[in-house]
């Protein structure tokens, strides 16, 4: 870029920059109107924008028309200005990153409700969404039911063409915050309160390694990691075996029948990466643990 070029592109931004304080002030002047003047004011700036609409729709058809001009409509494009007031105007659409940082931005404020949140980490043309779940999210036994009923929902209600959305690892854990620990429950859960059972007290789960509780009719194991603790059903997911007599090393269980590995702080399969132990949603009051079935 040449140095006229240069110094008009600085004093475009310092236009644009100052034509956009311009409009909030404005608009903050409009705070106080009665409603009637509130109306007038958006009938008003509808009007304005239905016009702006047609003209740029009119001139984008013609230039599309002409095939040399086409290449420099694209150019244009390419400035985030011109890109921007195209796309508030709906005349462009979304690109398809755009749709998924919009749907993850539509699941933020529930995830970092629970010390958690989510990251875009690849677009893999043409289906596949890859996510990276960070703080509590990462690691938690809830955090299939996170992935399921909150990220995968909002993406694929966003962009239609997703049909496959995979989880990263390698995210940040989350600290306990101002002495409160983290909530390892999944922000999606249906309710908050129904259906939590008392199953023991915190400190008859041995750490690292297991303890088997009965839940309604079924068996499930609980393990503890300090102050957290996990909460998985008997059953291999292998095939199905029981797990309660397996050899627990380092917080590794394997499976007494065919010698899976799953990890218990996190319910992963070592052995087999693509399934995982089936989790119960847990939370600690004070010493007592209590378990949602899933």
């Amino acid at each position: 870029m040449s140095a006229t070029a240069e110094t008009m592109s600085e004093a475009n931004v310092v236009e644009l920059d100052g034509l956009l304080k311009d409009i909030q002030s404005l608009e903050s002047l409009t705070v106080d109107w009665d409603e009637q003047q509130q109306n007038t004011l958006q009938a008003l700036k509808q009007a304005h924008d239905d016009l702006n609409k047609e003209a740029f729709s009119r001139l984008i058809r013609a230039l599309k028309a002409e095939p040399a001009a086409l290449a420099v409509l694209k150019e244009a494009v390419g400035d985030e200005v011109v890109y921007a007031v195209l796309r508030y105007h709906g005349i462009l659409k979304a690109t398809l990153h755009e749709r998924v940082e919009d749907a993850l931005d539509s699941v933020r404020p529930y995830l970092e409700s629970h010390g958690g949140n989510v990251e875009l980490v690849e677009i893999i043309q043409p289906e596949t969404v890859i996510i990276r779940l960070l703080g509590a999210c990462d690691g938690c036994p809830a955090s299939a039911l996170t992935l399921s009923e909150g990220v995968e929902k909002a993406i694929k209600e966003y962009c239609p063409e997703i049909t496959t959305i995979k989880k990263a690892k390698g995210g940040v854990t989350a600290a306990p915050v101002d002495g409160v620990k983290v909530n390892f429950v999944s922000p999606f859960a249906r309710s908050e309160d129904a259906g939590w059972v008392f199953v023991c007290k915190l400190d008859s789960i041995p750490e690292g390694q297991i303890k088997v509780a009965t839940v309604g009719s079924n068996e499930v194991l609980l393990s503890r990691f300090d102050n957290k603790v996990t909460c998985y059903e008997n059953s291999c997911a292998h095939m199905g075996m029981p797990l309660d007599m397996g050899e627990v090393n380092e917080g590794i269980l394997i499976c007494p029948h065919h010698a899976f590995e799953y990890s218990l702080e996190t319910g992963e399969c070592l052995t087999a990466p693509e399934v995982q132990l089936h989790t119960h949603a847990v939370r600690v009051t004070g010493d007592k643990v209590e378990v949602k079935l899933s």
